[in-house]
């Protein structure tokens, strides 16, 4: 099996968005091999992701995207403009090749033995600042890109920060350089993803590392948090709203939000006493849930996953809403027995986050999802 890239020229400023995307898409169509055919549109990729149909080609920002194909005949190629995130290429359950940073791009996989095989492209890291674009698989000459794989009828999405994203997962130090978190993160095995595969789900991995609920990590930028981003799909567009297409109806949505509003202690200067904190966090949070139920139904559950300091003010949360009759609101409590955070500044390891989808998954299988 080999692995070669395409690459067109240096991709011209991206001000204008549309335009550059039209632009790559002409650039990578005319690097293909003669015979190659042309990129798979929507109708033949499968995607649970927070993503927007520019045209064939899909404009994303979130972690742990994922993009599902089939094709036939001995090779592949994958269509990318992404100067800043990670992927991981799997073949037939298998990873191939994992494309750090690739820009603007077309790479192949090729040397398959002739036939049918499954592509997945994931997208490993969390780049909040720019946005991702994906135009669709190749089949290399004699091959077709063939119908999409079906989509799961098991949905679940998990809400979360770093320790959600998997924010430097797969380190060997818990001390890491900016770049070194980069290349060590991995969405595509944190507790979510590998908790979702278990259970045969389709999800998605809404994190965004350092926000919390309503305080950021230390304290940082005060005026956004968590709930800034969440209904968008390009997470760098102000006023961005990701629209659902109508397929996205998870029977579970996990909440894991908490750690930076009280990991760090209150800065001189903060607008929050401990007692303001706790009372604006179980409000935002109890509105957020409310939200969540407004968006998915009666029958969706809710899991409200605690930890550590704010365990007791989810446990708070959680009470609240059943005492007012929701019964589909959970508390999980995230138990750190046996966990050795020796992933980037303290995260969880790879380690930690089997150890977490080992106790997360039975818990999930058990609720009253009709799975």
């Amino acid at each position: 099996m080999t692995i070669t890239p395409k690459t067109p020229k240096t991709p011209r400023p991206r001000h204008r968005m549309r335009t550059a995307v039209l632009a790559a898409a002409t650039a990578l169509l005319t690097a293909l091999p003669a015979g190659a055919h042309a990129a798979a549109g929507p109708a033949q990729v499968h995607t649970a992701g927070r993503v927007q149909d520019a045209g064939g080609t899909f404009r994303y920002s979130w972690p742990g995207v994922y993009f599902e194909g089939r094709v036939s005949g001995t090779g592949v190629g994958v269509v990318l403009d992404d100067p800043a995130a990670d992927y991981d290429v799997q073949i037939d359950g298998t990873t191939v090749a994992t494309l750090v940073t690739p820009g603007r791009t077309t790479r192949w996989i090729n040397g398959l033995a002739n036939g049918t095989h499954t592509v997945r492209l994931v997208k490993r890291n969390d780049t909040p600042w720019t946005t991702s674009s994906f135009g669709g698989f190749l089949a290399a000459p004699g091959g077709a890109v063939l119908a999409q794989p079906a989509a799961r009828s098991r949905q679940i999405e998990f809400i979360g920060d770093s320790l959600t994203v998997g924010y430097g997962n797969l380190s060997t130090s818990r001390t890491c350089t900016g770049d070194q978190v980069r290349r060590t993160t991995n969405t595509d095995v944190s507790y979510g993803a590998l908790t979702a595969r278990r259970l045969g789900a389709d999800y998605q991995v809404n994190g965004y590392s350092g926000l919390g609920m309503v305080r950021n990590y230390n304290g940082g930028s005060p005026d956004v948090s968590y709930r800034t981003y969440y209904d968008r799909a390009l997470l760098n567009v102000p006023g961005d709203v990701w629209h659902n297409p109508g397929t996205w109806r998870p029977q579970v949505v996990v909440v894991n939000l908490g750690t930076n509003d009280f990991s760090t202690a209150i800065n001189p200067g903060e607008r929050w006493t401990p007692d303001s904190l706790a009372s604006a966090y179980r409000a935002a949070y109890g509105d957020f849930v409310q939200k969540l139920r407004a968006r998915y139904g009666a029958g969706t559950t809710i899991v409200a996953v605690g930890a550590g300091q704010y365990a007791a003010q989810v446990q708070q949360v959680v009470r609240a809403r059943n005492d007012a009759g929701d019964s589909r609101v959970r508390y999980w409590f995230l138990d750190d027995a046996g966990l050795d955070f020796l992933g980037c500044d303290w995260h969880y390891s790879a380690h930690d986050d089997r150890l977490i989808a080992d106790r997360l998954t039975p818990f999930l299988s058990g609720l009253p999802t009709g799975w």
